[in-house]
């Protein structure tokens, strides 16, 4: 009978991120290594910052051993899911929100042109008085 697998999400597994409970994840697979990181040969520091994102890279690029690679077996308690997004959406704002808020935009545009419309007049009147004045 085939054993089944924990499935975890990245949201899930980048909460377990201290000394006392820490968890990475390496090429699809999570891992609990808070009881090995006063062993790990680099240091604690080194897998800390690895928490809460993929860290395939970071152990490939370290060069670990195969017997590194088979010790960290002990430590897999599932598989990451791949089936929910990695970085959770967030709904900005609701349809009916964005067309008050243009709708908002779109009145102070047509209530406040006037500024911007004098400050180029004054510019061209001044701009022909200099030229004038110069002649």
């Amino acid at each position: 009978m085939p054993t089944l697998t924990k499935l975890y999400t990245m949201q899930e597994a980048s909460q377990h991120n201290t000394k006392d409970d820490c968890w990475v994840v390496i090429d699809g697979k999570v891992y609990d290594l808070s009881s090995y990181l006063d062993e790990h040969p680099g240091g604690d520091d080194v897998v800390l910052v690895a928490t809460g994102k993929d860290a395939t890279d970071d152990f490939e690029d370290a060069g670990h051993s195969e017997s590194a690679k088979e010790l960290m077996q002990s430590f897999c308690i599932g598989e990451l899911d791949t089936s929910s997004p990695i970085i959770p959406e967030l709904e900005i704002s609701s349809k009916k929100e964005a067309t008050e808020y243009s709708q908002k935009l779109m009145d102070l545009t047509k209530q406040y042109w006037t500024v911007p419309a004098a400050i180029v007049g004054i510019s061209v009147v001044v701009g022909f008085l200099y030229m004038y004045k110069k002649k």
